[in-house]
């Protein structure tokens, strides 16, 4: 069946390839780009148009030329430091003229949004709350991985394992609730896992959007908390060679990190190739010393091949994400020192951690293995008719391996190899009297093989999703209506599993460790939005939405270890899919000198699902071993009704004359209750806490000869106390606040053509050196601490950061 799928959009790409050639008129983009105010020319301004994937750089006279493009209405956007984003739809038919003027301006205005919407759209137009950050954001702020990296975008939290393991909460929900997207394909791996981390390498990306809330219905089920697309970099300029030499390294758990990338571009061919590597020893907080086994190693690479022509364009991408990452257990003897696993012998034994173990970018056990590989296939075909069509295929293998056993310590216990084709035909109508309508299929296959495991946690199992969507939009002069449909149905086949008395699978016979069953599941999103320009500096936003999501393969049918989460955990497979209503309302004000936004929102879920714990023998709270000898507490997934409510505020000043000077403040706040809940059943586990995020920052277009674009930053990241916690048979246990301080400062050198030579970033976070716990952070719940009386293992401690990226150019 698999590869009858395979065959049939096959069949459809070549058809469709072959009848669009036939649009192949001569048609350009060309003009120039100055200020607005001096009118002078401002080379390496960039022009691109993001529903073509094309684009263009300014030469020194400030002249652009963009050729081989089809005919059409798309939107243009331009960029250049310091001066606002320029974006406007425009008519591209035969030899297109469009000179651009920019205002200088230190408040960032214009962004365009290319998630959830059907056709690339700007961000004062779009009706549902969404963040964006750019590479430059990416580069000066200190992460350990991608999500690391946007975790500071108002209403985002992290679910973390340690340093290398990040999974995104949108306003207060994660795991299998939050969709992300890269290469134009959602990423499948094993995101049910507190213990799996997102797989996308965080130097090949442009720039992040993040949508919040149940609005998505272009990218399928399950994004009822919102999506997170990781959005590549696109084709450099016609004509060009350009690439970039990356280095970084932090202070606190020793991480290195080399990246370099090359694209080039030749009369609509164009290429890239990227590679990335990291090592990381275990980091280090004042409590709790250096914490053994939080080190890791990444080897990342990709490349890509594309045509852009009149017709459109395809592109073939491929990505292969490799990381090997230790296991914090928080194991510590009598005297509060970490205890590593170890051969005496012939003899499972334990002994103490040495600071050379801390320190070794070699792994000990437990840790585990993550490989990723992806392939997609995307195409755009332009139409004679003014429409378009979309065709999207992807591939991707995961595979997860434990090691633990220290007598066979290259064998691995858990093994689990998840394969899934993705799929995406869209149809975009030719505009109608304004509308911007689009019609689409979409869905994925996957098979899950535990074959290899000696190790059990969830069964395999066969997954089969298709939908059918309808997107649509419109501007009434100073009103943008947006708004669709979809209809979803995601059919499971789970496999049956029996164990003989060592453990091992057996056909007949032995004891059940997995039931067979079949689940099949349907239901209906939709979503209807305005946004308002009130006036040239207000906009008015509300959306409402209805998102779904069927249980995943952990909630259905676990039973097993999570060896990174120190728990026991069962599923449930009488659970019936969520469903989440949803209503947003925001207001965005920006001026010269200050700008604002607030945005509110009230979720109503029915049948949510999270996991609790058991009650023990004896009746007690919690449960110190469940079929196993390990002293794992058990959890089983049950359903509630939840309403989550909360929002955002943000505001940005310049303030005059000052202008330089930028002070940003930002609030984000979520509660999430049950009702009728009692006094230790009314919260929901896993809401992050409120977060107070306060930034001043200094920027200057010249500082002397060589230095341009620089930067100064002091920042306070405030997270208050989370003491509204579902505490019922110990399940989640409230949450001290904490204050960080952070600062940054950073610069372009250029030579006498004020051409960039290389750019150097300087950070420093949790500069007092807060020892604290992040609410969301699973090691939290590790073992006591007997010298301190303290639980778990606190977050990284001081940590410096020096990044220096150098960019290429050849023409």
């Amino acid at each position: 069946m698999h590869y009858l799928r395979v065959s049939i959009f096959s069949a459809i790409a070549v058809l469709i390839l072959s009848s669009a050639f036939a649009n192949d008129a001569d048609n350009s983009l060309s003009g120039n780009i100055t200020d607005k105010s001096s009118k002078a020319a401002l080379p390496g301004a960039t022009i691109y148009l993001p529903d073509l994937h094309v684009g263009a750089s300014a030469d020194a006279q400030g002249h652009y030329s963009i050729k081989n493009l089809p005919k059409g209405r798309y939107l243009v956007e331009v960029h250049y430091i310091g001066y606002a984003a320029f974006t406007q739809s425009t008519l591209i038919s035969g030899d297109t003229k469009l000179d651009i003027s920019l205002s200088e301006t230190l408040i960032e205005k214009n962004e365009v949004v290319i998630t959830g919407v059907n056709l690339a759209t700007t961000l004062k137009e779009t009706p549902t709350p969404v963040s964006i950050v750019r590479r430059d954001y990416l580069d000066a702020n200190i992460s350990t991985n991608i999500i690391d990296a946007i975790a500071k975008l108002p209403g985002v939290s992290q679910l973390t394992t340690g340093p290398a393991i990040s999974k995104p909460f949108i306003r207060g929900l994660g795991y299998n609730r939050v969709v992300v997207v890269s290469n134009d394909v959602r990423q499948e791996g094993q995101q049910w896992g507190d213990e799996h981390g997102i797989e996308i390498d965080d130097y090949n990306v442009s720039k992040v959007e993040v949508l919040k809330g149940p609005a998505s219905l272009v990218y399928g089920s399950d994004a009822i908390a919102g999506v997170v697309n990781i959005v590549p970099p696109g084709p450099v300029p016609e004509g060009h060679i350009k690439g970039n030499v990356a280095a970084n390294y932090l202070s606190n758990n020793g991480q290195i990190a080399y990246h370099a990338d090359i694209a080039g571009n030749h009369n609509g061919f164009n290429w890239s190739l990227y590679g990335t590597q990291k090592w990381a020893h275990d980091y280090q907080n004042k409590y709790d010393g250096y914490v053994y086994g939080s080190g890791f190693n990444n080897t990342n690479f990709g490349a890509a091949i594309g045509l852009n022509k009149s017709w459109g364009s395809s592109t073939l991408s491929f990505t292969s994400f490799n990381q090997h990452l230790g296991i914090v257990e928080g194991e510590r003897n009598a005297a509060g020192q970490f205890l590593k696993p170890i051969n005496n012998n012939g003899t499972e034994d334990e002994a103490v951690a040495t600071n050379s173990d801390f320190k070794s970018y070699s792994l000990g056990l437990p840790r585990q293995q993550i490989n990723h590989q992806k392939i997609v296939w995307d195409n755009n075909i332009y139409l004679n008719n003014g429409g378009r069509l979309g065709l999207t295929l992807g591939y991707q293998l995961n595979r997860r391996q434990e090691f633990e056993d220290v007598l066979a310590p290259d064998e691995a216990g858990l093994y689990l190899k998840l394969n899934t084709f993705n799929y995406a035909l869209k149809y975009y109508l030719p505009e109608m009297k304004g509308w911007q309508t689009t019609v689409g299929v979409n869905g994925m296959q996957q098979h899950n093989d535990i074959s290899s495991s000696k190790e059990f946690l969830i069964p395999g199992y066969d997954l089969f999703d298709a939908g059918v969507f309808a997107v649509t939009s419109k501007t009434f002069n100073k009103l943008t209506l947006s708004g669709g449909l979809r209809f979803d149905n995601r059919s499971m086949n789970v496999k049956g599993l029996s164990l003989d008395a060592d453990g091992k699978p057996v056909t007949t016979g032995g004891d059940t460790k997995f039931t067979a069953f079949d689940k099949n599941f349907s239901n209906i999103s939709g979503s209807v939005g305005i946004s308002y320009a009130a006036s040239d500096m207000v906009t008015l936003k509300l959306n409402a939405a209805r998102g779904f999501r069927a249980p995943n393969i952990s909630e259905l049918a676990a039973n097993g270890v999570h060896e990174g989460t120190i728990k026991y955990e069962y599923g449930n497979n009488d659970l019936k899919p969520e469903v989440s209503t949803q209503g947003d309302a925001g207001i965005d004000f920006s001026s010269e000198h200050v700008s604002f936004a607030a945005s509110v929102f009230y979720n109503h879920i029915t049948n949510f699902i999270f996991s609790r714990k058991l009650f023990n023998a004896a009746g007690s709270d919690s449960i110190p071993a469940v079929d196993n000898d390990e002293g794992y507490s058990a959890f089983k997934y049950q359903q509630t009704t939840a309403n989550l409510y909360g929002g955002e505020f943000t505001v940005d000043i310049h303030p005059h004359p000052i202008d330089w000077l930028h002070f940003e403040n930002t609030v984000s706040y979520v509660r999430g209750v049950i009702p009728n809940g009692t006094d230790s059943t009314k919260y929901l586990p896993n809401i992050p806490a409120g977060r107070w995020l306060s930034e001043l920052k200094g920027r200057f277009k010249k500082v002397g000869g060589v230095m341009q674009n620089a930067y100064i930053s002091v920042g306070m990241d405030m997270t208050f106390a989370q003491n509204d916690v579902f505490s019922a048979y110990q399940t989640e246990t409230a949450t001290p606040g904490y204050t960080l301080f952070n600062a940054g400062l950073g610069t372009d050198f250029v030579n006498k053509n004020n051409k960039v030579l290389f750019s150097l970033h300087l950070a420093a976070n949790n500069i007092t050196d807060v020892a604290y716990q992040n609410h969301l952070s699973r090691l939290k719940y590790g073992p006591e601490n007997d010298v301190t009386g303290r639980f778990g293992v606190f977050n990284m401690g001081r940590n410096y950061s020096v990044k220096v990226t150098i960019p290429i150019d050849f023409k």
